[in-house]
């Protein structure tokens, strides 16, 4: 289930166990200041920055709605580039979510299916939300900077990659990058190389993989809470 842009950047903000640095990613998104932000929001900037920092509690929702509409008010005004990248993303990321509660990653593997193929690795991790990833239009769309919105509020996460073939692709990728998730998981690939699994133990990570299809997979995975 894809939400509107509106609702996306509220949920992340309203949900995170750090909501001001959440409230600063969406900023860099657009590339404004505080400055600019706040004169949209008709406060002082020292309150966007007490926020971000954490020196303020958490946003309240109405707070929150007024962050979101000026940062889609500024992004109406410069081209509505953050509307159309994340019109882009619903392509690549088709499903995405960040729970409240984590959930054990052995819990988690039994409900979508998922059979390990890592050894000797902690399945009582802790997995704080996915990210299921279209690899081919991943490879064709993403560039360094986007990579990191796969991640949400948090790299704890799971990681799916639909239309894989061997599975060393990802796992390299992953490998470059300095943020590791807490599990990978392809979907229905057609094999295995032996070098995804040593790459994936090599940097602590979970690998699984999971024989459902896609739109069956969303939704067990949408419905947990």
């Amino acid at each position: 289930m894809q939400f509107p842009l509106r609702e996306k950047i509220a949920g992340e903000i309203a949900l995170s166990d750090q909501p001001g640095k959440t409230m600063r990613k969406w900023r860099e998104e657009l590339r404004i200041s505080q400055t600019e932000l706040a004169t949209h929001m008709r406060v002082s900037p020292s309150v966007i920055s007490d926020y971000e920092a954490g020196r303020r509690t958490s946003p309240g929702i109405k707070t929150i709605h007024r962050l979101v509409d000026a940062l889609l008010e500024i992004d109406q005004r410069t081209g509505q580039k953050l509307t159309k990248r994340f019109q882009e993303y619903s392509d690549v990321i088709p499903s995405m979510r960040d729970w409240a509660v984590g959930v054990r990653a052995a819990d988690f593997l039994r409900k979508i299916d998922g059979k390990l193929l890592t050894q000797k690795l902690n399945t009582r991790r802790i997995v704080n939300g996915y990210t299921v990833i279209d690899s081919m239009k991943a490879i064709t769309t993403l560039d360094a900077s986007d990579y990191l919105q796969i991640y949400g509020s948090t790299s704890e996460r799971a990681l799916f990659f639909t239309g894989v073939k061997y599975g060393r692709s990802p796992m390299i990728a992953i490998k470059a990058h300095p943020l590791k998730p807490a599990m990978v998981v392809y979907v229905q690939p057609e094999n295995i190389d032996d070098l995804a699994v040593k790459l994936a133990e090599l940097d602590n990570i979970l690998l699984a993989r999971t024989d459902l299809e896609q739109g069956e997979l969303i939704s067990r995975l949408e419905r947990i809470a």
